[in-house]
C-alpha cells in the first residue's frame, strides 16, 4: 500500500521560510515522479514542482518565482520528497499536497497536472500572514 505523509506546514510572517517534507512508502516502482501541489481555499489544486527519479525538475515558474526547491531523499528504507520554500508571501498560503505518479516521460506536457497522478498525501497547511 502506497502511503504519503506531509510535514512541515505552519504559520510564518512574510518573508519567512518553511520546509515541506513527504515520506513515502510502499512506492515500488523504480522510475517515478514526485511533486508538490497546493489548494487554497476556493480555488483548484494547482502543481507547484515536480521531480522524477532520474532527477529531472519541473516547476512552475509563476507561482515559484526562484524561491522554492524541490529534493528528493532516497535510502534503502524510504524515499522523501521535500520542498524547500523561501521568501513566503500571502499567496502562498494554501494546503499543500505531495503526490506520486508516472515518470515524466509518459506525461509530457502533464507533469503539473494534479490528474497526472494517482497517489496523494493528506496535506499539510501553510499560512504566511503579512
Amino acid at each position: 500500500q502506497v502511503m504519503l505523509v506531509e510535514s512541515g506546514g505552519g504559520s510564518v510572517q512574510a518573508g519567512g521560510s518553511l520546509k515541506l517534507s513527504c515520506a513515502v512508502s510502499g512506492y515500488k516502482y523504480s522510475t517515478y515522479s514526485m511533486g508538490w501541489f497546493r489548494q487554497a481555499p476556493g480555488k483548484e489544486r494547482e502543481g507547484v514542482a515536480v521531480i522524477d527519479s532520474g532527477g529531472r525538475t519541473i516547476y512552475a515558474d509563476s507561482i515559484v518565482k526562484g524561491r522554492f526547491t524541490i529534493g528528493l531523499d532516497r535510502d534503502s528504507r524510504q524515499l522523501r520528497l521535500n520542498l524547500q520554500m523561501n521568501n513566503l508571501e500571502p499567496e502562498d498560503t494554501a494546503v499543500y499536497y505531495c503526490a506520486a505518479g508516472p515518470p515524466m516521460r509518459q506525461i509530457p506536457g502533464l507533469e503539473l497536472k494534479a490528474r497526472s497522478f494517482g497517489h496523494w498525501g493528506q496535506g499539510t497547511t501553510v499560512t504566511v500572514t503579512s
